[in-house]
């Protein structure tokens, strides 16, 4: 069993972007589940079925509007990508006519 001070390190470190080894990895993943199993028993003896049910639908709720700003930021990114392109036209046209100029 993973301590829980130990299990939040290994959180913090992964959601930071750090490389895990094999080991930390798999403590990682053992403290996940324990972390799952318990909400999962205080949900089912706290937590009435009706609650649960719009506890769902409110999680469902916010993953469809992650999902519409990730498709969102995703449209930005592309529209991006095509401006810095025609920027970069536009200055390899400017220089070449400031060389035409110059000659």
């Amino acid at each position: 069993m993973v301590s829980d001070e130990l299990g939040k390190q290994l959180h913090n470190q992964k959601t930071r972007g750090e490389t895990l080894s094999t080991e930390e990895q798999v403590q990682l993943n053992a403290w996940y589940e324990e972390q799952d199993r318990v909400e999962t028993l205080i949900l089912q003896h706290h937590v009435p079925t009706e609650s649960r049910s719009s506890l769902q639908t409110e999680i469902d709720r916010v993953l469809h509007q992650i999902t519409g700003a990730a498709k969102h930021i995703q449209d930005i990114a592309r529209q991006n990508e095509v401006l810095r392109e025609e920027i970069q036209r536009f200055r390899r046209q400017l220089t070449q006519q400031a060389t035409v100029q110059v000659a």
